[in-house]
């Protein structure tokens, strides 16, 4: 119904992002188009490929495409997760997908899932190229979810780690890293839930994830608030996709800024957590997602 291609385009500092491209088969005119990228250090290869074969399935061209420094896609340093950087290159992905002679220029959407949830937001009120969002189980505000996730005894000690990476960068010293993942208390990572843990390291695809990230992305991750744009995507029609129990995305967080988006809009609450939307909730969330694009595109 569909064929995948592997495809590359270029970015900002002449570097290349790789990405498939779904073209749905014996097509005649051009079709509607969706951009997708996952979220806070994940490839095309952790878990949403399914969800692009269902948009394809479904009539619509699709790119997936691989963060700057992560998967297959260029970029230097390695592992680093600056969320204005990554919000460049997607533009430049909608570019590229406008200029396919698959793709009906003015009928693109865009889904973005956890961090990039953010950036769909953001996207989606700042581009107004783009005619539909979805923002699954989003990032809304790093500070408030970070006051959650590290407790207050230890951010000092975040802070000092932080200082010392900007002084070490100064004197030409590598950037510190930390893990994503990890089930050690004393050891310094992005998440420590197990539901993260068994995401990150089942769904790795061997020798193209590592199990790391630069200390300053944790800063820069802390910093960003793309819920504060949320108001700006209408009159881009916006379908969040929030899971009930969500403690990476905070649930509350993600309710919040669906009461403040103006309409057209829609919510659609998922079972389970965080992870569910790429796993059991699968069908639900694509389906919804489908719908959504397929009345606005």
């Amino acid at each position: 119904m569909f064929k995948k291609h592997d495809v590359r385009f270029p970015a900002e500092g002449g570097i290349e992002l790789s990405a498939w491209l779904f073209v749905p088969e014996g097509h005649k005119q051009p079709l509607p188009a969706i951009t997708m990228a996952h979220g806070y250090a994940g490839t095309k290869y952790h878990g949403i490929e399914p969800i692009a074969e269902a948009f394809a399935k479904a009539g619509f061209v699709v790119l997936v495409h691989d963060h700057r420094g992560f998967g297959e896609s260029g970029g230097e340093p390695r592992h680093d997760i600056n969320p204005w950087q990554q919000i460049t290159d997607w533009r430049r992905a909608i570019s590229y997908l406008q200029d396919r002679p698959e793709v009906d220029e003015n009928r693109v959407g865009l889904w973005g899932t956890s961090f990039a949830g953010g950036h769909a937001v953001v996207l989606g009120a700042t581009d107004r190229r783009l005619k539909a969002i979805v923002s699954q189980v989003p990032t809304i505000d790093g500070h408030a979810a970070g006051l959650r996730r590290v407790s207050p005894e230890n951010v000092s000690h975040l802070e000092e780690l932080f200082a010392a990476d900007d002084r070490a960068q100064l004197r030409g010293e590598p950037l510190a890293t930390q893990v994503i993942v990890s089930t050690e208390t004393a050891q310094n990572s992005s998440y420590k839930a197990t539901d993260a843990v068994d995401y990150y390291l089942k769904k790795a695809p061997p020798g193209l994830w590592e199990n790391k990230v630069t200390l300053r992305s944790t800063r820069w991750a802390r910093m960003y608030a793309p819920g504060e744009w949320v108001d700006r995507v209408s009159p881009t029609p916006l379908l969040m996709l929030v899971a009930e129990h969500d403690h990476i995305a905070v649930t509350d967080l993600a309710l919040k800024a669906y009461e403040r988006a103006l309409h057209p809009k829609r919510l659609v609450m998922l079972k389970g957590g965080h992870f569910d939307p790429y796993d059991r909730e699968i069908e639900t969330a694509s389906g919804a997602a489908i719908e959504w694009f397929r009345s606005h595109l």
